[in-house]
């Protein structure tokens, strides 16, 4: 699915707006379907069970939509919400840049007042989506930190992705897939219209938008075609050592979707579980970073597996999974930055 044609991407992204299956749980009058969070889970997880081609709307789905609807101005809300719940819009999201990290509170892409609106200049960088992406929501520098509060002078804007000033640079990934982006602005004008939220205040803002991105399934079971294939391949009757490996890899992943599942209720329940999210985030990056490595030493040797089975497509899966796993344990948070956060919800620090 990731490595799709993005314009089977984008068919299937407005087949599944049809459907109803974006935006499930968002307010009818912004185009929404007002399901529950755990129906949407449910969703979430068919999709990756069966590798759909859902980068043309994943990012708005999980984490943009929601942002807007909670901080962007009414007249945003009615524009752009019911265009993404359609499937026509694709967002990307602005927050490393090459000299902080995963430290997006370090931001210093600027955004300068001025008539009418603002004019950015800096760099985005490992931004997934943006050479295809509609809107880019961007954490940008609007003045300097308190001695009280690193966190302040932060705010987000909404930024069209083909505005004049944007330059977007190729990132390609050990796939050789191009996924990455770098992203240059150079005067890049974003009207007040697409501010969102309080000025210098956008620290809590992102902190919910990583809560909406760190939960759910999406986070955990990017090399799963590694054991699933591994299943198929074992045949019915696989050899007890294997059995019992399967076994293993399957209690972890049961864990981990019950815990997922916990957090998508705390999110029906209104709360903002930016510590839990973090907690499945860790766990469950660490386990599908390792599934990769785990499979190949559990594989049968060549030969001796299920003679009905196709070794080569098991070795694809296990190839790129193996080529991914790297990247797991970085996106949407390393894992030292979350345990700095699960640290600081446990008053530890």
């Amino acid at each position: 699915s990731e490595r799709a044609p993005f314009s089977i991407a984008k068919a299937f992204a407005r087949k599944v707006g049809a459907k109803g299956w974006i935006g499930m749980t968002w307010p009818k009058e912004y185009g929404g379907h007002e399901r529950s969070h755990l129906e949407r889970y449910v969703v979430i997880e068919e999709m990756l069970a069966h590798r759909a081609p859902t980068r043309a709307y994943s990012t708005a789905d999980r984490q943009s939509g929601p942002v807007i609807l909670r901080y962007g101005q009414e007249e945003i809300k009615r524009s752009i919400v019911p265009r993404i719940a359609s499937g026509e819009l694709c967002f990307c999201i602005g927050l490393s840049e090459p000299n902080s990290g995963s430290d997006v509170f370090a931001a210093s892409t600027r955004a300068t007042k001025t008539d009418g609106g603002w004019l950015v200049n800096g760099r985005k960088i490992w931004t997934s989506n943006a050479h295809n992406s509609d809107y880019m929501i961007a954490l940008l520098r609007t003045s300097p930190p308190t001695e009280e509060n690193r966190r302040h002078g932060l705010t987000q804007f909404l930024i069209a992705c083909k505005s004049p000033g944007i330059t977007i640079r190729p990132i390609v990934n050990l796939t050789g897939g191009h996924d990455f982006n770098e992203i240059f602005f150079d005067d890049v004008f974003v009207p007040d219209l697409h501010l969102i939220g309080d000025i210098d205040m956008a620290w809590k803002q992102a902190t919910d938008e990583l809560a909406y991105e760190r939960s759910g399934p999406d986070r955990w079971l990017e090399t799963i075609t590694a054991l699933t294939e591994l299943v198929r391949v074992a045949g019915p009757q696989p050899g007890e050592k294997l059995a019992e490996g399967i076994g293993r890899e399957v209690a972890h992943l049961a864990t981990l979707r019950r815990m997922s599942a916990s957090v998508a209720g705390m999110l029906q329940a209104g709360k903002t579980p930016a510590v839990e999210a973090a907690v499945v985030k860790d766990l469950g990056t660490n386990w599908e970073q390792a599934l990769p490595n785990k499979v190949r030493l559990m594989a049968p040797p060549v030969g001796d597996s299920d003679p009905d089975t196709n070794d080569d497509r098991f070795e694809q899966a296990l190839r790129h999974t193996t080529l991914i796993a790297p990247k797991l344990t970085i996106q949407g948070g390393t894992r030292e930055v979350l345990r700095g956060i699960i640290a600081r919800g446990l008053g530890l620090r």
